[in-house]
């Protein structure tokens, strides 16, 4: 962990202090992408079992996982692991319904009346991460707005584990959401299969999920393709922002923080605080639970890009809050709703000390798939509009041609479109 205070920096210091880390070696992961989709391209599945086996170290013969097993894994999931994954269903369902975008039709002027339409994206493909750890929380932040969307066709990749299965907790939790059409792939190879298609594994019109460095490189590479697949965002490592005054419990920032940083090596944890004090004590707390986690050695490397900085007052911190736009910001604040207005770019807010992201990234009901590395300054989480695309309609009327059609043949022939004109002009007079 690195202390900063922020007013002894320049502004090019300011800039290297919250860098994102794995930012090097961005031209070589790009170019191990793009070789993967030329192999999966030309030779399809034997590419993917090629891929798979030097990557993941498995044989497969088949990569989609049968009926059966999904199955079993419901049936077999431990009782109160089951419950708590149909509470944070249940609690997905009730947040999403909440947001969902709808149609109308509106007349905005005498004889025209306009409208929105929904429509659910026919084919999507989920990317559910399981590097270091399996997610079976992803499947089902995925699962639900994909559900509550309509989406005809929902396939969903997961990287096998070393007996060439899925895991049992991501299959039931993609279960618990209606899919069945669940494929033992993962990295980049997952994406560029379902972008492509393959005899195995269909193509997808939009892909989602989160993942490393070279998923999301695999995502971006896809949706630059002619005729390739749409991206829900850039979702790669993870990061969290905690914001905290003095009244801080540094128990809790120091566990959030911690929380971020044992995704992997590459995850990103920062601390905002005008309290020396505090900064003082969350390092010592880091310390001391840093060497009580299983996953220790992991959160350590993250560490190494951490960074507790001391600001002058808390609006400089909101202020370098926005720049960064974290994936997640907490908020560890006296009347920490009352600073909402502050925010401007966040993937995912969490208000006060009894708000830890953890509850976000499991069960609260919003989603946790979110822009990463800055991207929230113009990206949104996934939500059910995610998954649909939204078609408007005009129906335009005799008079209603009369009323506004002049102005159409005005700005045609301001932008030197004289057949666009004409097109109204000629009903103008048939109507006459």
């Amino acid at each position: 962990m690195k202390r900063i205070v922020w007013n002894e920096l320049d502004p090019a210091q300011r800039r290297a202090c919250l860098a994102r880390p794995g930012a090097d070696g961005q031209a070589e992961i790009e170019a191990a992408v793009r070789r993967v989709f030329e192999q999966v391209r030309a030779d399809g599945d034997t590419a993917l079992r090629a891929l798979t086996r030097r990557f993941d170290g498995v044989e497969l013969a088949g990569f989609r996982v049968p009926v059966d097993a999904i199955a079993d894994a419901v049936a077999t999931l431990e009782p109160r692991l089951r419950e708590a994954l149909v509470q944070a269903r249940d609690r997905l369902l009730t947040w999403h319904r909440a947001g969902m975008a709808r149609e109308f039709e509106v007349d905005t002027a005498p004889g025209v009346r306009c409208g929105r339409l929904l429509r659910p994206i026919p084919r999507v493909g989920l990317y559910v991460p399981a590097g270091t750890a399996p997610l079976p929380s992803t499947a089902l932040m995925l699962g639900v707005p994909s559900q509550l969307a309509g989406c005809a066709e929902v396939v969903l990749c997961t990287p096998p584990r070393a007996d060439g299965s899925a895991d049992p907790t991501v299959l039931a939790a993609a279960s618990l959401c209606g899919i069945t059409r669940i494929y033992t792939l993962g990295g980049a190879q997952a994406i560029a299969a379902m972008s492509l298609g393959t005899d195995s594994v269909p193509r997808c019109d939009k892909l989602f999920g989160p993942g490393n460095r070279y998923v999301t490189a695999a995502k971006q590479l896809a949706a630059m393709m002619v005729g390739g697949p749409a991206i829900d965002m850039p979702a790669g490592p993870s990061e969290v922002l905690v914001i905290a005054d003095a009244g801080a419990p540094p128990a809790h920032v120091a566990a959030d923080l911690l929380s971020q940083a044992e995704h992997g090596p590459d995850s990103q944890v920062v601390l905002l605080t005008d309290d020396r004090g505090l900064i003082d004590a969350v390092e010592q707390e880091v310390r001391r639970q840093l060497a009580a986690l299983p996953r220790e050695a992991i959160a350590l490397r993250a560490l190494e890009h951490a960074r507790l900085v001391q600001v002058e007052d808390l609006g400089t911190a909101f202020d370098i809050s926005n720049d960064y736009a974290p994936e997640h910001l907490i908020l560890a604040l006296r009347d920490a709703r009352a600073w909402l207005p502050k925010v401007g770019s966040a993937g995912s807010v969490f208000l006060g000390d009894f708000a830890p992201e953890s509850l976000g990234d499991y069960c609260s009901g919003t989603n946790h798939v979110l822009p990463t590395n800055g991207a929230a300054r113009a990206w949104s989480g996934v939500s059910v509009a995610s998954f649909q695309t939204s078609i408007s309609v005009q129906e335009v009327s005799c008079e209603g041609l009369a009323l506004i059609g002049p102005d159409a043949v005005a700005i045609a022939r301001a932008e030197g479109l004289e057949a666009h004109a004409q097109s109204v002009l000629r009903r103008l007079e048939a109507g006459a």
